[in-house]
């Protein structure tokens, strides 16, 4: 698909459904407005990365579903502590530690280990979910093909394990 073909899709989106959309982001996002441009504009530039437009059989309910995960993505860096981390971070900070710093290996060690162990709390399936879906990056719905369980399963299985942690960083019994 060519860059031509990519803008008059997003530039026909936009005249279609952009009224739309910036009243459906502005509705979830009162308690932050300034924010709802720069969601809006991550939107259609999430629209721009899409190879295959032709593939889309509902470009209003694509492009809604689009912002919907836009405004939970945002919503879930908003709340996040100052101490939280993603596993992702742990691990490549893992790799990254030079073999020459025996120190610093050895806290990123501790660090990470601190963090195993209060997931491993939970329950198998919400730890596989959330190792599987932040540290390695897979999507829900492979995950969930993966555990053998429904699409909905796999998201409160990631929920539970979300809120564990943050329950835990809350408490103070997990600095990362």
């Amino acid at each position: 698909m060519t860059a031509e073909s990519k803008h008059a899709f997003v530039t026909a989106i936009e005249k279609d459904y952009g009224r739309k959309l910036r009243r459906y982001v502005a509705n979830r996002m009162r308690h932050a407005a300034a924010d709802v441009p720069d969601l809006v504009q991550e939107i259609f530039l999430r629209l721009l990365r899409i190879q295959d437009h032709d593939a889309i059989r509902s470009p209003r309910a694509y492009l809604f579903t689009v912002a919907s995960h836009v405004l939970h993505q945002h919503a879930l860096k908003k709340t996040a502590t100052p101490e939280s981390i993603a596993i992702a971070d742990v691990v490549s900070e893992l790799e990254d530690v030079p073999d020459s710093d025996p120190e610093l290996q050895a806290q990123l060690d501790q660090r990470f280990e601190r963090f195993s162990q209060a997931l491993k709390q939970i329950s198998p399936a919400a730890y596989a979910t959330l190792v599987l879906h932040r540290g390695h990056g897979l999507p829900l719905e492979q995950i969930s093909k993966h555990l053998g369980v429904s699409y909905s399963m796999t998201k409160k299985y990631l929920a539970k394990a979300l809120r564990y942690y943050e329950q835990q960083l809350a408490q103070g019994k997990e600095t990362l």
